[in-house]
Parts: C-alpha cells; sequence; structure tokens
C-alpha cells in the first residue's frame, strides 16, 4: 500500500517521506534488521538517518526511545516481528501498528492505541508495550514531530486483511 498524501503541513508527496513516519518506519525497519542480521550496520543506518533528520543530541535522545520500544516489542513477541526493507513504500501489518500506535498516543486516541496494543501484544506485557511507545510517541512530539492520525477503522482494516487478531 502506497500512500499518497495532499498537502499537509506543507508537505506535498508521499506519506512515508514525511520525517515523523520517517523517523518511526525507517528506525523501526532497521532496528529489527539489526536484531535480526545480527550486524550493527543497520543500527549505524538508524543512527545516521536520526542524526542527518533530528540533529545529535535529539537524535540520540530519539534513537534511545526507538532502541527502547522496539526491544521491548519484540520481548513480548511469540514470533517474529515483521517488516520490509528499508526505503520500501509498502507496510506490513506490524509496521502499520507501530505507526498506528504512535500516532494514537500523540493525539490521544485511546481506541486506535488500544486496537494496536491489542493486536501487538499479549495481554501480560500490554502495558510495558504501552508504556515504552509512549516514551517514543512523547519524545518525537517534545522534538515537533507529530505523525498524522491513524483513525481505529484504518487500523481494524488492516487487522481484518491480515487474517488473524493477534500476532503474539
Amino acid at each position: 500500500m502506497t500512500i499518497r498524501i495532499g498537502d499537509i503541513n506543507g508537505h506535498n508527496g508521499c506519506y512515508f517521506d514525511r520525517v515523523p513516519e520517517k523517523l518511526v518506519l525507517e528506525g523501526y525497519r532497521r532496528w529489527l534488521a539489526g536484531y535480526d542480521t545480527g550486524s550493527v550496520t543497520p543500527w549505524e543506518m538508524s543512527w545516521a538517518l536520526y542524526t542527518q533528520l533530528l540533529g545529535g543530541a535529539e537524535g540520540r535522545r530519539a534513537l534511545s526511545e526507538l532502541s527502547h520500544f522496539v526491544r521491548t516489542l519484540r520481548h513480548c513477541a511469540a514470533c517474529p516481528l515483521l517488516s520490509f526493507p528499508f526505503g520500501a513504500h509498502h507496510v506490513c501489518r506490524d509496521e502499520c501498528l507501530a505507526l498506528g500506535l504512535i500516532a494514537a498516543l500523540q493525539h490521544d486516541d485511546a481506541a486506535a492505541a488500544s486496537a494496536c496494543l491489542d493486536a501487538m501484544s499479549c495481554p501480560a506485557r500490554r502495558a510495558e508495550v504501552r508504556e515504552a511507545a509512549a516514551g517514543f510517541a512523547d519524545t518525537l512530539a517534545g522534538l515537533r514531530q507529530y505523525l498524522l492520525p491513524i483513525p481505529v477503522h484504518a487500523i481494524e482494516d488492516v487487522l481484518a486483511r491480515a487474517g488473524h487478531a493477534t500476532v503474539h
């Protein structure tokens, strides 16, 4: 699914090219790739992306929160988290849920956050995942990096098309 947006907040182009969405999506992809490959190269690529887009201190702070979020999410997973390769203009179910959760937390959308959390984490780890995601969402918001809202009906549609209610 490729998403095009009209002139939103001074940005005309692909949803995935917006800085906030790029930080979440590409950061998530690269951080997972580091775990999956056992290589630090994807993590170094994350560092380069974050410092290029946010600057040194802010990039370091945001990357730390991303790392905590992805590590926490992986810890609760009963199956591997999925992602497309870096730079792909498509998103898989897990990526949609990560974007949806961070956006929901930034926009105080309890229904969307709950839908994402229910699908991403086991009940015993739900609060832990929410706390890690909230730290990342708050840090991005503090850096004026707000994701576009993703309505709960869009998240529910992704979950229905994926064919299963939970990953973990």
